[in-house]
């Protein structure tokens, strides 16, 4: 009986020191890695998972508090129906009407990246929001301000003491919230996805426009995340009102100069418009640049050839990469609007 008693009380010490410090309510999520896929680069360890970090982030995510002025959120250049970009103009729009001086990348399947922008200016996915909300293009706020603002709301005090057991907002919280809601958007569910996983099949156009994908395209946009993560000049030439050097711009190494980060194609359907600076607005202008390319010492291996491809072969890759569209992810009300 003593011992039972004991057990009573060593229970309901726990329980309180666990709703003391916030554990006892927080949900553990589950970060599923698709059949075939690579491990991801992200560290789930430094920042664990949970339903209530999850939710928190997805608050703020759609938030405009974010912005100096209160107006511009994540969600207003990162829209789900759209692959998490933005489709009304080539560059990114910001408060006080700013325009920005890039196309913004989708948000999908980041927990494999390792590297963030266009340029890799940013190397951990837990500091890439710092790059918006402190822009004068983009935020234009102070991660302190925004602090000091969410502290001054009824509501975010209880959600971060829901998801970290603390009440006391910081900055490295507010980022690690966002980064559990982000890191989330994962999409392996398209058509092409199926019909690996033998619940489908292309039709006879999608498949030759997948064999010449694979001929073509594949080196840079390696499956299944359809990105290298790596950086490339891929013929463009520079935009002379933006003059963008790329990766140059964070390495100071000339052969980084107009190498830009190869984006993922899935949802590519719905990402447009195209190019780290908005220049093509249909994929159907993406493959004929690139079957046009000419001859160049600049130019990855990879498309030192030219294509060659014929008109019918350039509309069999399109139907290809539009089997790469995951509806599911682009309507999931787990990712929309949080209020």
């Amino acid at each position: 009986m003593k011992i039972h008693f004991l057990y009573k009380i060593l229970f309901a010490v726990v329980i309180l020191l666990s709703l003391a410090f916030g554990f006892y309510k927080s949900t553990p999520l589950y970060f599923e890695i698709p059949k075939g896929w690579p491990k991801p680069h992200y560290d789930f360890k430094k920042n664990p998972l949970t339903e209530e970090g999850f939710q928190l982030g997805r608050k703020l995510f759609y938030d405009p508090i974010l912005s100096r002025d209160n107006t511009i959120s994540c969600a207003s250049c990162h829209l789900q129906a759209t692959g998490f970009t933005h489709i009304d103009h080539d560059l990114s729009h910001g408060i006080d009407g700013e325009i920005g001086t890039r196309n913004s990348l989708a948000l999908m399947n980041l927990a494999w990246s390792k590297d963030f922008m266009w340029d890799g200016g940013v190397n951990n996915l837990e500091v890439q929001p710092l790059n918006p909300i402190t822009s004068p293009l983009e935020m234009d706020e102070t991660l302190e301000h925004v602090v000091q603002k969410l502290l001054q709301t009824q509501d975010y005090p209880s959600l971060f003491e829901k998801a970290f057991g603390t009440s006391k907002i910081t900055g490295q919280l507010t980022l690690k919230a966002l980064t559990q809601f982000v890191v989330m958007l994962q999409s392996s569910n398209s058509k092409y996805d199926k019909v690996v996983r033998k619940e489908l099949t292309f039709t006879e156009q999608e498949q030759k426009g997948y064999d010449l994908f694979k001929n073509h395209c594949a080196s840079c946009h390696q499956e299944p995340l359809f990105s290298s993560d790596k950086f490339e000049y891929n013929g463009l030439p520079i935009d002379s009102t933006l003059n963008d050097i790329g990766r140059m711009k964070m390495t100071q190494r000339k052969e980084d100069s107009l190498r830009f980060k190869v984006p993922t194609l899935r949802n590519i359907q719905f990402t447009f418009p195209y190019m780290h600076d908005g220049r093509f607005k249909t994929l159907t202008e993406v493959v004929k640049h690139y079957n046009t390319l000419s001859r160049n010492k600049l130019l990855p291996k990879e498309l030192a050839d030219p294509m060659n491809l014929s008109d019918n072969e350039r509309v069999d890759i399109v139907a290809f990469l539009k089997t790469l569209t995951d509806t599911e992810f682009l309507y999931n009300p787990k990712y929309g609007y949080s209020k």
